[in-house]
């Protein structure tokens, strides 16, 4: 995992670099995760959100044993926001460099919904396979069909309904599942 850390790229999309997440990033990533509205579409992020608890992801998720790598949807080079969501990849089962299954999970912030960002950013990071994955999962919430519709896009099939616990909602939340067979 500690070879992870080091290979995490910038990926180039169409109006986007997928670049490590750096901690001066934190400031942004509080404001829009602090925002209701993408807290609830998410399994993690508490709302109201607590002091300190972005410093500790970003310091999670910067520290030399992360258990997922993060990407943030950098659009500066276009003269476009220097971060508008997070996109990451969680290793579930070891593989050549890191994981040959991994779960996607992404969120952008509301100024930017229905603006193809995720769709652009979850295509990205696919073609990329930055891990060298044959499976990669996603998960969404039943009531965020525009989430969905980003991982059909990018080639996902749907697997079935599940549910998980979300932190924002304090209670589970019925899912949809999906894979993308890449090897």
């Amino acid at each position: 995992m500690d070879d992870l850390l080091n290979f995490v790229p910038d990926i180039e999309a169409e109006g986007l670099t997928l670049r490590p997440v750096r901690r001066s990033d934190a400031g942004l990533i509080e404001m829009y995760g602090a925002d209701e509205r993408v807290a609830r579409m998410t399994t993690s992020i508490p709302h109201p959100l607590p002091p300190g608890t972005t410093e500790a992801f970003v310091t999670r998720i910067t520290g030399n044993t992360p258990d997922e790598l993060v990407w943030a949807m950098d659009a500066s080079a276009t003269g476009g926001a220097e971060l508008k969501g997070l996109i990451s990849l969680k290793m579930m089962e070891p593989g050549d460099r890191g994981g040959s299954q991994a779960e996607i999970g992404y969120w952008v912030a509301p100024a930017w919904w229905n603006t193809g960002v995720a769709s652009t950013a979850v295509q990205a990071l696919v073609d990329a396979n930055p891990l060298n994955n044959d499976t990669i999962f996603g998960s969404v919430f039943q009531d965020n069909p525009a989430s969905a519709r980003v991982l059909t896009n990018a080639g996902f099939a749907y697997v079935g309904d599940a549910e998980s616990f979300s932190v924002a909602r304090n209670a589970k939340v019925a899912t949809w599942t999906y894979i993308r067979k890449l090897n």
